[in-house]
């Protein structure tokens, strides 16, 4: 006789088959907590490097702009109109704090000071600056007066310039005109621009005198630091790139022919006795005119530096010429142009950007990403079609 299921069975069966599987998935529970936890994987520590230059302190002033505050308080507060905070664990100054065409004069000296004094995360002495051809003196004045005295890297000037080196995140050694420090096993060189001896026409007649110098002293200094440290990433800053390396960077092209075939202003002033077929790049060296020095090392040499940081020439995110762009790589070093934090300074070109370099422990690659401080040319923040990946010729090491 086949047995009739009633209800109380079905209610039995369900509720047998809820607690099998109740039971069931308990069981697996419990076996999932007695399992052992394994930590979270910690993530490789990183080292955060924010680019920048040419700020022209005094040129965006006068325009009713403060063109290093808003960039430094953008890294550490975003603003109101979309750009975003971004951690660094120091930065790299490449030079033209000042906008002066003249000698620079103690009143925007005073403003640069102040204007660094927005930093809320980060003390002064975590940036590290080096001279650029505006922030020079004019011939005749003590050398780099204005530069010792108000951006003061060496910490000789506290009362005026508010630096205390005991501050530094990493110690330096040299120089106002050429230093070093070390962070792991990268190695910085750190060289600043400044006037020609050979060169009797000074400032005032020359704008900024446009054409990069290095004496025979901090290129023999930068060779030997160089060929002395094989184990580290070298990192070379000056406020000008070298010869043929990025945007602009080759003979005349800092300036275009006008419509009668005559030399006049682009990137940067046009001033026949200023030596101009060399203003956009490291043009002196040991008082030598285009000497090649810097460029025949490195070809002798290729990989010994990794990357040369400068600035110099404004222009676009996007910009190529003589088809070169803001960052390319010969004789196995990357060259980058980090500037220009200026609107105004050459207002037909400059659009205010940055660089963050972002280096991993045990990787030998580097993360290059360009800011955007204004919508001039995109939104505010990251401009991701200029991001690159750049290989190192070793990973990159906390500890050496």
């Amino acid at each position: 006789m086949n047995h009739l299921e009633t209800g109380d069975d079905k209610k039995a069966s369900v509720s047998t088959i809820n607690r099998r599987q109740a039971l069931s998935a308990t069981a697996g529970l419990v076996g999932v907590a007695l399992a052992p936890r394994l930590p979270a994987p910690i993530p490789p520590r990183q080292l955060r490097i924010w680019a920048f230059g040419d700020a022209h302190v005094g040129t965006d002033l006068a325009e009713g702009r403060q063109s290093l505050a808003i960039a430094l308080q953008q890294s550490e507060q975003g603003d109101d109109e979309g750009a975003v905070p971004f951690e660094w664990d120091f930065a790299i100054n490449v030079g033209d704090l000042s906008g002066a065409h003249e000698s620079p004069t103690d009143d925007e000296g005073r403003e640069v000071v102040r204007q660094y004094a927005v930093l809320r995360n980060h003390p002064r002495e975590a940036v590290y600056d080096i001279c650029g051809n505006h922030d020079r003196n004019a011939v005749g004045e003590p050398e780099a007066e204005w530069f010792r005295r108000w951006i003061d890297p060496l910490g000789e000037h506290p009362e005026t310039s508010g630096v205390d080196v005991r501050n530094r995140p990493y110690p330096i050694e040299g120089t106002w005109e050429r230093y070093r420090f070390r962070v792991g096993n990268l190695l910085f060189l750190m060289m600043s621009d400044r006037n020609e001896p050979t060169q009797t026409i000074g400032r005032g007649a020359l704008g900024g005198n446009p054409a990069g110098v290095v004496t025979g002293e901090t290129f023999e200094w930068w060779k030997q630091q160089v060929l002395e440290h094989p184990d580290a990433i070298v990192v070379s800053a000056h406020h000008y790139v070298l010869k043929n390396t990025t945007v602009a960077s080759g003979d005349w092209e800092g300036f275009e022919k006008d419509e009668h075939g005559n030399w006049k202003s682009k990137f940067h002033g046009y001033y026949p006795e200023g030596t101009p077929r060399g203003a956009s790049y490291l043009y002196w060296v040991n008082s030598q005119e285009d000497s090649g020095a810097f460029e025949r090392f490195l070809s002798e040499h290729p990989g010994a530096v990794a990357l040369w940081l400068g600035g110099h020439t404004h222009a676009q995110p996007n910009a190529r010429v003589g088809n070169k762009t803001h960052i390319e790589t010969r004789w196995g070093t990357h060259f980058l142009n980090v500037c220009a934090l200026t609107r105004y300074h050459v207002r037909r070109t400059s659009r205010p950007m940055s660089r963050l370099l972002t280096f991993t422990e045990g990787s030998p690659l580097v993360v290059v990403q360009c800011y955007l401080h204004t919508k001039d040319f995109a939104l505010r923040g990251w401009y991701r079609k200029a991001e690159r990946t750049l290989m190192l010729p070793k990973p990159f090491r906390w500890d050496t």
